[in-house]
């Protein structure tokens, strides 16, 4: 298939962006996403990938008969460019590597979290004690739960070849300028074209949701400042077509990102008039005070990862705060917030 978008965008194909170039959508699992877009740009010796997907059998198989509507085969494939290491953009790319040598390359800020997790270190083991600094004990119980339960071997947890940083790649043709954009993760990049006008966001900036804030292996201090101030850098650029990974590739990166300065914005003052309303609160007491996704949800509506997300992105707003001046943060083993 090759139409250029019918039906909802997890919909498998490969769809045209620009001459050689396609987006294939990818499946998840157990994913409230259901879908990574990986895109394919011809390089002349067969295509280079940016992100890879997760390393589950129904997304080789469809990334497979997605390459085959084009005329390529997954050993076609010259090398991936993973926009940050999360399990569903990073883990395929290690699998093809595996089974044909496909070099991957991935943003150097990654090197801590890939590192940790390689290692075979109990993934979220940081994050759990992040999370009970927050006031949330039963989430970082949760979180140990599920390092128990995975094998990083068999998820495909491995170093890339290359540590990408600010600078050009060619690809055929074409020049792709990597942009170093911490804040969803620390090693997180955009790939650029500009003469295309085109902008291989990856999460950093997608159309309809906001990206988590700092969730990773090894968590930033000061996540909010980096993804705003990645966010500013990019806005600085020409205007380009948003093709995000998750989600419909028909936006503009300087509206999208717009929206999310704003989103920010009243999601700030939200999160300071929950601290100043309790006095003295954990990171988890205001996220339970706050309206969650797009359908303003109660926190205790969530399902415990999605609690996870929500009071690891609180903290990071509550971090921002005290970065600015308008909350004093304790130094206690579970660190309460207040106005000084």
């Amino acid at each position: 298939m090759t139409r250029a978008g019918a039906g909802a965008w997890t919909e498998p194909g490969a769809f045209p962006i620009a001459p050689g170039i396609h987006r294939l959508p990818l499946p998840l699992r157990d994913d409230g996403l259901k879908g990574v877009n990986v895109y394919a740009i011809e390089d002349g010796d067969g295509v280079a990938l940016i992100d890879g997907g997760w390393a589950i059998p129904e997304a080789f198989d469809v990334l497979a008969a997605s390459l085959n509507s084009i005329g390529y085969r997954p050993a076609d494939i010259t090398r991936t460019f993973v926009t940050h290491a999360h399990i569903d953009h990073y883990t395929l790319a290690v699998w093809l590597r595996t089974e044909y040598g496909t070099p991957v390359a991935v943003g150097r800020g990654e090197r801590d979290s890939l590192t940790w997790i390689a290692g075979h270190g109990p993934r979220h083991r940081l994050q759990a004690a992040q999370l009970i600094e927050a006031g949330a004990p039963h989430l970082a119980e949760f979180m140990s739960r599920d390092d128990a339960a995975a094998d990083p071997v068999a998820e495909c947890w491995e170093l890339p070849d290359v540590w990408l940083g600010e600078g050009e790649v060619k690809v055929g043709q074409r020049t792709l300028r990597v942009l170093e954009t911490p804040g969803h993760t620390q090693g997180h990049i955009v790939l650029y074209l500009g003469e295309e006008e085109l902008m291989f966001t990856g999460d950093q900036i997608l159309p309809h949701i906001t990206p988590s804030i700092g969730f990773e292996a090894v968590p930033q201090q000061q996540p909010l400042v980096s993804f705003l101030d990645s966010l500013g850098r990019v806005r600085q650029l020409p205007d380009a077509r948003l093709l995000p990974a998750h989600g419909p590739a028909d936006g503009r990166v300087h509206a999208r990102i717009d929206e999310l300065v704003e989103h920010h914005r009243r999601r700030l003052e939200q999160t300071r008039s929950a601290a100043a309303r309790l006095t003295s609160s954990t990171a988890a007491e205001v996220a339970e005070q706050l309206p969650w996704t797009r359908h303003e949800r109660a926190f205790a509506e969530l399902d415990p990862f999605n609690q996870t997300l929500a009071v690891t992105e609180t903290r990071a707003h509550l971090a921002f705060l005290v970065h600015q001046g308008e909350l004093a943060a304790s130094a206690d083993d579970v660190v309460l917030y207040a106005v000084p």
